[in-house]
């Protein structure tokens, strides 16, 4: 297979991670995901929990200064480390599948990219997370704004496009239409065609 890069951004609730999961399982590639930060804490020797606490956070304006390239942000530093370590499993030439992390902007000029962007309807987005995290309306509602909001925020910092922009995913799918099998096998046929057209150009 040629090289073969998917990333999947999600809103909270629409499944999208799982779909990752299962598109990552047909295809026998590894998934990238928050665990990417035990890699980058390995790699550097750090402790993982330190990564954590800065992970997907806003920088202090009033704390930290970005001179250029150079920052004194732990927040920014890490968004770099990661942004760094997804650019370097590109150019190994390894195919695999990575959730969220800014990557559909991070590796933008890749030919092996294949973007996806998985929306949902609110009623179905609700039922999911009180499923998934056994909770009441108003503590799923909030759930979702939060983590959505903060997705948001750090894609907008970090991206030079705005976070769920259509025109800038090969592809964006609601989840709640077919439900979270039949929209990853809608995926697949798309995914399969890409790879397929791939190996034909060589």
């Amino acid at each position: 297979m040629a090289q073969t890069i998917i990333s999947v951004s999600r809103e909270f609730g629409s499944g999208g991670h799982l779909m990752a999961e299962k598109i990552a399982k047909a295809h026998g590639l590894k998934l990238y995901d928050r665990r990417l930060l035990d890699d980058i804490a390995n790699e550097n020797n750090i402790e993982v929990e330190i990564l954590e606490k800065y992970d997907e956070k806003p920088r202090n304006k009033f704390l930290t200064r970005r001179v250029g390239a150079y920052s004194n942000s732990m927040e920014e530093i890490l968004a770099d480390m990661q942004f760094d370590y997804i650019r370097k499993l590109a150019e190994s030439g390894e195919s695999f599948v990575i959730v969220g992390r800014c990557a559909e902007s991070v590796l933008k000029e890749r030919k092996e990219l294949i973007s996806i962007f998985v929306t949902g309807d609110e009623e179905c987005k609700l039922a999911r997370v009180k499923e998934v995290y056994k909770l009441a309306d108003m503590e799923a509602i909030a759930k979702m704004r939060r983590h959505d909001r903060k997705r948001k925020k750090y894609h907008n910092r970090h991206s030079d496009f705005r976070w769920g922009d259509s025109r800038n995913y090969d592809l964006c799918i609601n989840s709640s239409k077919l439900g979270i099998d039949r929209t990853v096998d809608t995926l697949e046929d798309y995914i399969k065609a890409r790879i397929s057209q791939a190996e034909r150009l060589g």
